[in-house]
């Protein structure tokens, strides 16, 4: 399942995400800062969703209510619950 989500109050733009059997297969961040989006995506690949949800919920950065990683874990949630509507 290939999932896009437009991010909330953090410098990145987007996160395209795809889930294939509740593995992350591949992960793109659309903005902010390259090196950190980068390593958060290469990090997370191959992971189950449902580890990296835990692992990344609720991080802040700096002064902000999210983060790019809480951000991504956000995605994931709502791609989830997206596919289990259709």
């Amino acid at each position: 399942m290939d999932y896009h989500y437009k991010t909330k109050g953090v410098c990145s733009r987007s996160i395209d995400l795809t889930i294939e059997e509740g593995v992350v297969t591949n992960i793109q961040f659309e903005g902010g800062c390259s090196g950190n989006t980068q390593g958060v995506a290469k990090l997370a690949l191959g992971m189950k969703t449902e580890d990296i949800v835990k692992n990344l919920k609720g991080i802040k950065c700096g002064y902000k209510e999210s983060s790019c990683p809480d951000q991504l874990a956000i995605a994931i949630e709502e791609a989830i619950a997206t596919a289990k509507e259709v």
